[in-house]
């Protein structure tokens, strides 16, 4: 028998939920200067109470004014909420003018910047053809007939960004068959390909590297015997050239130390990736802007050790922001009028909504601008060492900055990601700064940083004819003091982009 019943339950839950002003500030946080110069822009598009000001021209309404301007409307309001009935949205969207006019007003520029940058900032871009243009230029140049030109233009809209041709010669020849109703040949596809070969930049849509390279070194205008034993190598000892088997490569082409030297330097000096070379339009060169500038000035003589930190926020690039006065006078205006309540209360609204809505957004910049200040100087005060000699970077993790600015670690990690200080050591990303510790036989604590450069060094030292295995590169950091495994050497290569010791192995 099936029994049914009904029970009353009560449920508590913890839940942590983020306002829209809340969500704003994350936002602007992890933005760095450029980005939040480009976020105060859309802004201001979207809030046309919102605006920049000059600071060489103040027209804003001075505070008296704008009290005065109130206090009259508000010995006013009985009276009119005598003679005609009100919207009942009015009497709950009074908005505090002296609070915003005083609280909203954001000096954000502290640097300033002459008429003639802004010009230059202004000057669009010069036009220049994209390599896919040039080619396609170089091409009609060419003595094709009209399935050629289908078959080159499907070659050129296959190409890679390393400029590599891996498309199958098959699904070119029925992409020309389904779409031109033309019958190819592969023969036919691979001559075309061939040609393409040899224009600028020469090896473009190669099939591999090894076809790459080979086109390259036929082409070059080096001694006659060093290209003939180059193209010998490319062709027929692929292989061994890939592993730096130097023994087999010399007995096998029957030359020296030094002519295999020579025939690798000429292959170490082609290019890899033909079309990876960007155009001036598209290199945009993305110069890095810091967000912070720290300096230390020694106080009277530098060897008495006193001085102290300057630290700078820039704020070069973002505007200074204001509420607009305007806005304020139509809000009287509307107070005045006595026909179309119920367009008036819905403009009211909106003016409302914008003003807060613009004081949100300029308290958040304030906000953003004080917990990186507050960030940045526990991180000089945590890294003192280094920011007064350019070296002694000592372990740290975010932790150990959230704890001293009483801060949760996903706020100090949305400050340090993407942002740059400039040193007088030079311009270092705020992630620098942050690594784990190693401990020393001495029983000191030493950031990984440091035991990454040590490695880098005797790296760079080594012999190339018999480079350091990583067990080797172990030993001589352990005889340096530093206990690290051979696993966390090998993690620490690999993090640095170095290759093992078989394939950093040079002919000398």
């Amino acid at each position: 028998m099936l029994r049914t019943s009904q029970n009353l339950s009560q449920k508590q839950t913890l839940q942590q939920k983020l306002s829209p002003q809340q969500i704003q500030f994350v936002k602007l946080l992890q933005l760095p200067t450029i980005g939040l110069e480009q976020r105060v822009k859309q802004e201001i598009e979207i809030n046309p109470v919102l605006e920049e000001t000059d600071p060489l021209q103040d027209e804003t309404l001075s505070v008296e004014e704008l009290n005065q301007e109130w206090d009259d409307r508000e010995s006013e309001k009985g009276t009119e909420e005598a003679e005609s009935e009100i919207d009942p949205v009015d009497k709950n969207e009074q908005i505090d003018w002296d609070s915003f006019i005083q609280n909203t007003e954001y000096d954000g520029n502290t640097y300033t910047y002459s008429q003639s940058d802004q010009e230059w900032r202004d000057l669009p871009n010069p036009y220049h053809e994209s390599l896919l243009e040039e080619l396609e230029q170089q091409v009609s140049l060419l003595d094709l007939n009209d399935d050629e030109k289908l078959i080159a233009d499907q070659i050129l809209g296959s190409l890679d960004e390393d400029g590599y041709f891996r498309r199958d010669i098959e699904a070119v020849v029925d992409n020309i068959a389904f779409n031109h109703g033309r019958l190819v040949d592969s023969n036919a596809v691979e001559r075309v390909r061939k040609r393409i070969q040899q224009l600028e930049p020469v090896g473009i849509a190669s099939r591999d590297l090894q076809d790459c390279l080979l086109c390259q070194v036929k082409y070059t205008d080096a001694d006659p015997v060093v290209r003939k034993t180059a193209v010998s190598l490319l062709e027929n000892e692929w292989d061994a050239f890939e592993k730096k088997h130097f023994e087999k490569l010399k007995n096998r082409l029957n030359v020296s130390d030094e002519e295999l030297k020579v025939v690798f330097d000429l292959i170490r000096g082609l290019d890899p990736r033909p079309g990876a070379v960007l155009s001036p339009q598209e290199d945009t060169h993305q110069y890095i802007e810091p967000d912070f500038e720290v300096y230390y000035e020694p106080a009277g003589d530098e060897s008495s050790g006193e001085g102290e930190f300057v630290i700078h926020l820039n704020q070069r690039n973002v505007p200074a922001l204001r509420i607009s006065p305007e806005y304020k006078r139509m809000w009287e205006n509307l107070k005045i009028k006595k026909k179309n309540a119920g367009n008036d209360a819905q403009t009211r609204k909106f003016i409302k909504d914008k003003v807060e809505s613009a004081q949100w957004f300029i308290d958040s910049i304030r906000q953003r601008q004080n917990t990186l200040m507050k960030t940045m100087k526990n991180i000089v005060a945590l890294q003192e060492d280094f920011f007064k000699h350019g070296e002694g970077l000592k372990p740290m993790i975010l932790k150990d900055v959230a704890e001293r600015i009483q801060m949760d670690i996903s706020t100090v990690s949305r400050v340090v990601n993407g942002k740059y200080v400039q040193t007088h050591f030079g311009v270092y990303e705020l992630k620098y700064f942050f690594s784990e510790g190693l401990e020393t036989e001495s029983g000191e604590d030493v950031s990984s940083r440091v035991v990454k450069k040590i490695l880098q060094q005797v790296i760079d030292n080594e012999t190339k004819k018999k480079p350091l295995s990583d067990q080797a590169l172990t030993d001589i950091l352990q005889k340096k003091g530093y206990k690290v495994a051979r696993r966390t050497v090998t993690k620490y290569r690999e993090s640095l982009n170095l290759p093992v010791a078989r394939l950093r192995k040079q002919i000398i």
